[in-house]
């Protein structure tokens, strides 16, 4: 008896150090981010952004928790900006900015902008800047197994699993004023997550879209006030 528990601890002991050590290394991500600039900005105390996800794609969209996110932390902070929300935004542009509709180049911008009622609600909101995010977080290179038994005795799950999370996402900001595109922000945040099973699973998972949600941003923030 006090063998087996010399053993069972043993076992509780090594999981215990594995979870911390996985847990650690989920929880380190890597972050890139590339800022292309083809104009001057800056941004006034009475002057807004507003951020809206492309999702013309068939294969995909951006998902608008993600947009909220950016604007979330682009509201608060040192150097806060105004950001009107999408969905306010898009409901009062109806139908103007639907995903079947949204201007796709500046010079879609520059005729929506002949229209007396969409240069009103643009004055209206304040708008100084239209940032278009476009992008998704992709899962690959899955590997490991787990099983899962139920007898008798109870039931447990034992095993290994891992895959990768690759969130990629590009900002293209719009200046309103001069309707040109004033530059190019890329994000790319990857990170390994891990899924060890000592009877129960336990996820720990690398936090890749909330690192790239942060890490664009305060880019974002930066470009937009000229910095």
């Amino acid at each position: 008896m006090i063998e087996f528990m010399e053993k069972w601890h043993g076992r509780t002991v090594f999981g215990a150090s594995l979870l911390v050590a996985l847990a650690l290394l989920a929880g380190c991500t890597s972050t890139t981010i590339d800022e292309f600039r083809q104009g001057e900005t800056g941004i006034a105390s009475d002057e807004a952004v507003v951020i809206l996800g492309r999702r013309q794609a068939s294969d995909y969209e951006t998902r608008s928790e993600f947009v909220q996110c950016v604007g979330d932390r682009m509201a608060r902070g040192e150097g806060a900006i105004n950001v009107v929300p999408e969905q306010e935004f898009v409901d009062a542009m109806f139908p103007w900015f639907e995903p079947r509709t949204a201007p796709l180049r500046t010079r879609d911008l520059e005729q929506l902008m002949a229209e007396n009622v969409v240069a009103e609600k643009m004055s209206e909101f304040g708008i100084r800047y239209i940032v278009w995010l476009d992008g998704f977080t992709e899962t690959t290179e899955r590997g490991g197994s787990i099983s899962c038994t139920i007898g008798p005795g109870g039931g447990g799950c034992f095993g290994f699993g891992t895959w990768e999370d690759d969130a990629n996402f590009d900002a293209r900001v719009w200046d309103v004023g001069s309707l040109t595109n004033v530059g190019t922000i890329n994000t790319d945040a990857t990170g390994q997550s891990y899924l060890p099973a000592l009877v129960v699973p336990i996820p720990l998972i690398a936090r890749v879209e909330a690192n790239a949600c942060s890490r664009l941003a305060t880019q974002l923030k930066d470009f937009v006030n000229g910095s």
